[in-house]
């Protein structure tokens, strides 16, 4: 069982304002089988270094346009199914208007792959439909955009909001073990001790 980082380059566009933005696209799994951990700018990349292996679901930790670009595609290479919080099902259609997503993220939902749980933690804040994974086996977490190296992702643009940002780290994230390594969205690891001092306490 192993975590594969792909790094990705392309465009980050909300509220009539686009940035040029690298995104690390994770792949959990081992020789058999593989989760995608968010689908950015290039799906044959992705794709590539799938490497043959079984794709069981594409997973989006939120719904901004250079998170999901890539899903449709991807899904098309690979016959995974994307899995979004219905929350960011606007943000969505924003992008693939005529595409909806195959399956629905919850709250403490289970999923598995190469027999491995992966627990669903809805992260509010970043976007309203943002989640975490937490894998409990390899004592890591992937965060999206909710929490980065240095604290809590950006708020202050549509569907984003401060005070619920920090809330739903201080109590869905930041009472992981504190050696839990934390798999962002955009640039370097942290982990969970690391970044209990970077979250206001209300």
């Amino acid at each position: 069982m192993r975590v594969q980082r792909v790094v990705t380059s392309g465009a980050f566009s909300l509220d009539g304002d686009t940035f040029d933005v690298d995104n690390n696209v994770w792949l959990l799994g081992d020789d058999e089988e593989v989760l995608i951990v968010d689908a950015a700018h290039d799906a044959r990349t992705i794709h590539q270094a799938v490497g043959g292996r079984a794709v069981t679901a594409i997973v989006c930790t939120h719904a901004h346009d250079d998170h999901v670009d890539a899903a449709v595609e991807l899904a098309e290479l690979t016959g995974a199914p994307v899995l979004l919080h219905p929350a960011d099902h606007e943000l969505w259609a924003a992008t693939h208007p005529d595409r909806k997503p195959d399956g629905e993220l919850t709250d403490g939902q289970r999923i598995t792959v190469a027999g491995i749980e992966i627990q669903v933690i809805h992260n509010p804040g970043h976007t309203w439909g943002s989640c975490s994974l937490y894998v409990p086996f390899l004592d890591t977490v992937f965060t999206g955009d909710t929490l980065f190296h240095g604290g809590p992702g950006a708020t202050g643009r549509s569907y984003s909001d401060r005070p619920t940002i920090e809330a739903s780290i201080r109590n869905r994230l930041l009472t992981l073990p504190g050696n839990t390594v934390v798999r962002t969205g955009h640039g370097e690891d942290t982990t969970v001790a690391a970044e209990r001092p970077n979250v206001r306490t209300p």
